[in-house]
């Protein structure tokens, strides 16, 4: 690396699309520094790809001093990362850019991408910023707080309806009964975490399920469980919305189900089938389980090819 400034990591402003290329960065061990891309008018209203200048229209995130390299995660990352090369500057893609591959001096991808070339690198599941070590500290930090809630402890991860699967009143009402009669059928303690995108309607009956049986959904008051949650569950129940959280799901030592939800998209499909051929993830029908799992990280091999590739 020169002495140009940090390396970037850039991204619209959504918690998963951050992780991915913050994991990325972190497992090459990088110090990166976060550029949110904010978009003026009028490119706001219109797709990354439709920019006729992508640093102009996002000309208040990417402020010299450039860097040397830049990783970006989402579509409007890769518009912007395909402008920042020219400066010149290396950039690596996270997710596929839908544009020119050549454009990028590293793309990584999954199989559900169904993207391939002399530049990408294909990980399994998405990246993300679970670690052995993370996953360690987080238990200490909750071991006490969680100790209260009956063992085995099922942690289940909420996302929410996304235009393609469908988290709605009718489909949360099942997910707390079924949620409710495992607590008390197979005699185990629930800790529920919702994301940004969950109706709080839906948490609203969730809580309410689990109050018989002592569980416990997160206000999203203070301290964010989610790791604890990650590094201490003997099960792992995640809504199959959200390749993000079955990716960190997988990354730990416990078992996962996926909730299944109403809607249908094919990339999550092609996800998920390995995963579910190899047993590393179940479907959840409303019964606790434990079966033997080994983690499931990609990011750190990412990580090694882009040190490779970059000369890093």
């Amino acid at each position: 690396m020169s002495d140009r400034a940090a390396p970037w990591v850039i991204s619209e402003g959504l918690a998963g699309l951050r992780a991915q290329a913050m994991g990325l960065a972190e497992s090459a061990g990088l110090t990166a520094e976060f550029r949110e891309l904010k978009p003026s008018a009028p490119w706001k209203w219109l797709p990354a790809k439709l920019w006729p200048s992508p640093l102009t229209a996002v000309a208040g995130s990417v402020r010299p001093p450039l860097p040397s390299l830049a990783i970006g995660c989402g579509g409007m990352a890769g518009a912007v990362l395909a402008a920042l090369r020219r400066t010149p500057m290396q950039v690596v893609q996270v997710q596929n850019p839908r544009i020119d591959i050549r454009r990028f001096d590293l793309i990584v991808a999954n199989p559900h991408d169904e993207l391939t070339g002399p530049n990408v690198f294909v990980a399994r599941t998405a990246l993300h910023r679970v670690t052995p070590a993370r996953l360690a500290a987080a238990a200490d930090s909750w071991r006490d707080r969680l100790a209260p809630y009956r063992r085995p402890l099922v942690a289940v991860l909420l996302g929410g309806s996304n235009g393609r699967f469908r988290l709605d009143k009718d489909t949360g009402a099942r997910l707390a009964s079924e949620l409710a009669t495992m607590a008390l059928r197979d005699k185990v303690g629930i800790v529920v975490t919702p994301s940004r995108r969950t109706d709080p309607a839906v948490t609203g009956l969730i809580r309410s399920a689990l109050a018989p049986s002592g569980g416990w959904v997160w206000d999203s008051e203070g301290d964010n469980p989610y790791f604890g949650m990650l590094a201490l569950a003997d099960l792992i129940v995640v809504t199959g919305d959200s390749v993000s959280m079955i990716s960190e799901a997988v990354a730990t030592a416990a078992p996962v189900m996926v909730a299944p939800l109403p809607g249908h998209w094919r990339r999550q499909g092609l996800f998920l089938k390995p995963l579910l051929d190899e047993d590393r993830v179940r479907p959840f029908a409303g019964r606790f389980a434990r079966w033997p799992v080994t983690p499931l990280n990609d990011t750190p091999a990412a990580a090694a090819a882009m040190r490779q590739r970059l000369g890093l």
